[in-house]
């Protein structure tokens, strides 16, 4: 029984740090309604840049997290201006800076993963200082970090910026026509989402001690997951504040399911593939009801008329 609750612990705190990456997946795919394949490759990124500071160069933990939040806006910016400029479908776009990641994570490293077992983190010095577990320590301060996002965001997406960003997603032809420069939009968004992904790169790389070339293998369907099972949660609470919200609460529903799927004795291989049932079911379902919905209002309504 032990180790099951210090599986979910851990879990959850796994969850409030991939939760800052679906913070990310949110603003592109349910924003500008972009499903940015960017996100695997900016998430290794992210880790990569950070172990690769914090071991081969020493840097503060703190001020390598900032680097790779940068780098993963960089990734962003090099998708937004395949997608903008150049006209590349968005998730063409996506694809091609993933692949490229790929190659550049394993030049930024030397080699196919980074150990940060020797080297301290964020994490290791409110460990010290608290006597706490790493995982609860792990989920504390990403919890800080999740809630300060979370309210940097709401404040941003309520500026004229980022009301035009939000109104670009809606209706893109209308605010274009207002005047306003959709490519810059798009191009922030998509800036800004990854340089969340890398952040929780950063953070999970700190937090489980190592830097892995596949580390973002997927990251993109458990960032669909996560807001699938945060909308479902949440979905009756519609406010701006409640949806940001949700997604953290969806990474974390998630990652305690995998915990214990896992704990049942399910092979961890097999966590992909419920990722991806997951996020069909959810897309698949209401696309279904809508239609047995519409089948049976024209039936009742030829029956009327009969």
């Amino acid at each position: 029984m032990a180790g099951i609750l210090l599986a979910l612990q851990g879990a959850a705190s796994q969850g409030i740090l991939w939760g800052i990456l679906v913070l990310g997946v949110y603003i592109t795919y349910e924003i500008l309604n972009i499903a940015d394949l960017t996100v695997d490759g900016s998430f290794a990124l992210g880790g990569c840049v950070c172990a690769t500071l914090v071991v081969g160069y020493g840097m503060n933990p703190v001020l390598a997290l900032i680097i790779a939040t940068v780098s993963g806006m960089v990734a962003g910016a090099i998708t937004g201006l395949l997608h903008t400029v150049f006209e590349i479908p968005a998730i063409l776009a996506g694809i091609l800076t993933q692949i490229a990641l790929w190659s550049i994570n394993l030049r930024i490293m030397g080699k196919s993963n980074t150990p940060l077992l020797k080297s301290s983190t964020i994490f290791s010095g409110f460990v010290e200082a608290t006597g706490l577990k790493s995982s609860m320590a792990s989920g504390i301060i990403g919890l800080i970090i999740a809630v300060i996002i979370i309210a940097a965001l709401y404040w941003f997406f309520g500026t004229e910026l980022g009301s035009a960003l939000r109104a670009t997603g809606n209706n893109e032809d209308m605010i274009r026509a207002l005047g306003v420069n959709t490519k810059m939009m798009k191009m922030i968004a998509l800036m800004l989402s990854n340089g969340l992904v890398g952040l929780s790169g950063g953070l999970v790389c700190q937090s489980q001690k190592y830097a892995d070339i596949g580390m973002g293998t997927g990251a993109i369907v458990i960032g669909l997951a996560a807001i699938v099972i945060g909308d479902v949660l949440m979905g009756r609470l519609r406010s701006f504040a409640s949806r940001l919200i949700s997604a953290i609460v969806g990474a974390i529903v998630y990652f305690l399911i995998r915990a214990i799927v896992l704990q049942l004795g399910m092979d961890a291989n097999d966590m992909k593939l419920l990722s991806a049932i997951i996020v069909a079911l959810a897309l698949c379902i209401p696309v279904a009801l809508n239609k047995y919905r519409a089948k049976r209002a024209y039936t009742e309504g030829g029956n009327e008329n009969a």
